[in-house]
């Protein structure tokens, strides 16, 4: 009787963790735009004092978002008309959500440097000034925004995120996968930069679909680790994480290079804006070592035939994402 109720919950420890995983694992499948930029760009080009002419420089993918003005303002488009006081105070979007995520609104003075305003489903609202200043207050805005996009964009990138679960599941040693995962964090950075700045380029959807190539790459390097085989990633991980560091970092580029931000500030948005990709990588690993924790702890393990089932469904998923980017 022991024996029977031990074997029923042993096989329910089964299913669950089977469950959970493939719930964790096979849902990006129905999200086939990952890592795709819901990003909307509004270019406002100012004709006369306080009166401007808007254009969508990047159209939005949710028709009903409408950019909010102060109340000062007068939006009848693309006709945009704020009297003396110019375009001064809180901005903002109807219509920001899921399926619009960023949205920017970039003011051309008459004389003065351009001025760009993001706002974000973390952060709704950016207040607009004739004079930006170089006190604390802006800095503290630039920090607000930007991390707060870096965060949004990670957590998006099912991609990026599905590759770095294969490696946590290549790499067992927690020393190595510090090193590994520091490796990645440094190859994406420094590409982020060049990209950001010009200095490279490739086009987008070539890129991503190498992108998903890579996480294919990692899903048969974990087939290869079960089966008792070292792979290259076995032996040297840090070395691929720093070399598709260099790939993904160029795909992070694209949510600041198609915003248009003044290239004045751009490196203080790019800092930041690494940083907020940073703690939502961060914030993501510290969960799967908390849930691989919590697995080892109710000792709820897989059939051995459903040992490799983790990795087929990474790979299978890459590919699926691969086919559809060609």
């Amino acid at each position: 009787m022991t024996a029977t109720i031990r074997h029923r919950t042993g096989c329910r420890r089964t299913l669950l963790a089977f469950l959970v995983l493939l719930n964790a694992l096979v849902l990006p499948v129905w999200s086939a735009s990952a890592h795709e930029a819901t990003m909307a760009v509004i270019t406002l080009r100012e004709s006369a004092p306080g009166r401007y002419l808007g254009q969508w420089t990047m159209p939005p993918a949710d028709p009903t978002l409408q950019p909010i003005f102060p109340p000062h303002c007068t939006w009848e488009a693309p006709e945009l008309f704020c009297g003396e006081r110019g375009l001064t105070g809180r901005i903002s979007f109807m219509g920001l959500g899921t399926k619009q995520s960023v949205a920017t609104i970039r003011v051309v003075p008459r004389e003065g440097p351009v001025q760009a305003y993001t706002v974000s489903a973390a952060k709704p609202i950016a207040t607009a000034a004739r004079d930006p200043g170089t006190d604390l207050a802006v800095w503290l805005d630039l920090a607000e925004t930007y991390v707060n996009l870096g965060i949004d964009h990670i957590l998006r990138g099912i991609d990026h995120l599905l590759f770095v679960l294969g490696l946590i599941w290549l790499v067992r040693s927690g020393w190595m996968l510090l090193r590994t995962i520091t490796a990645f964090t440094i190859g994406h950075s420094l590409s982020l930069a060049a990209a950001t700045f010009g200095w490279v380029g490739i086009p987008e959807r070539p890129l991503n679909a190498t992108i998903a190539l890579s996480i294919v790459f990692v899903g048969v390097e974990i087939v290869k680790l079960q089966r008792g085989e070292v792979g290259l990633t076995a032996r040297y991980p840090w070395v691929v994480a720093f070399a598709f560091g260099l790939l993904h970092g160029i795909g992070f580029a694209t949510a600041l290079t198609t915003l248009g931000i003044p290239h004045a500030t751009l490196p203080i948005a790019l800092l930041f804006f690494n940083v907020g990709v940073e703690i939502g990588q961060l914030a993501f690993v510290a969960v799967v070592l908390a849930l691989m924790w919590a697995h080892r702890q109710a000792r709820a393990e897989l059939p051995r035939w459903g040992a490799a089932l983790p990795a087929y469904v990474i790979g299978s998923v890459a590919a699926f994402w691969f086919l559809i980017r060609i």
